[in-house]
């Protein structure tokens, strides 16, 4: 489950997608973007896969003008998510990740840690974030999820639940809206 597609994907350093916004904070667009879904059970379906988070994650990049340029799926477990996540985070062109699935309490929910495990500086805030406008939704079950985000070789990583309502309240509310302004941020200094 890859994009195949490698025409005019570009560096995330590519002078021709970087501009300052209005107070001269280096901005990434458009950007492009991975997303890793995480399902022991997808993975382990034969013949078409069905998707839903990935697919809304895609389908709200795309609506904002940015590339979904990678997608993946593997099946729970630390070695098989950090395994794509390090190809991922390897690839030039891959500005941002975005992983969905895993994130719960249960004992095969692992995500949060696999890919903790590769943070160079943690984004506390966006966990916090997400969990906030969660109980907006849901009340005091979002003290079950484990969402959060942070910087991977200098590429920003967000750890999203599987639920689509989750999916598209983090990518909508937070991602989409200050990704451009990470992305630059995370790699100014290989462009200075």
């Amino acid at each position: 489950m890859s994009d195949s597609d490698n025409t005019n994907r570009t560096p995330t350093t590519d002078p021709d997608r970087r501009t300052a916004d209005d107070h001269g904070h280096d901005t990434v667009s458009p950007l492009q973007a991975a997303i890793l879904t995480v399902s022991t059970s997808r993975a382990d379906a034969d013949g078409e896969v069905d998707d839903p988070g990935g697919d809304t994650i895609e389908s709200l990049f795309e609506d904002a003008g940015h590339r979904v340029v990678e997608r993946r799926l593997v099946p729970d477990g630390i070695g098989p998510i950090q395994r794509e996540l390090d190809a991922l985070l390897d690839d030039e062109t891959v500005d941002l990740v975005v992983t969905t699935g895993g994130t719960g309490p249960t004992a095969d929910d692992v995500t949060p840690d696999a890919v903790s495990d590769r943070f160079d500086r943690e984004l506390p805030g966006f966990g916090e974030l997400f969990r906030e406008l969660s109980y907006e939704e849901i009340g005091p079950r979002t003290i079950a999820s484990r969402a959060t985000g942070g910087i991977a070789r200098d590429t920003p990583v967000f750890v999203l639940p599987g639920s689509t309502n989750a999916v598209e309240l983090a990518t909508e509310e937070i991602i989409l809206p200050e990704a451009p302004h990470l992305v630059g941020l995370a790699t100014r200094h290989l462009v200075e």
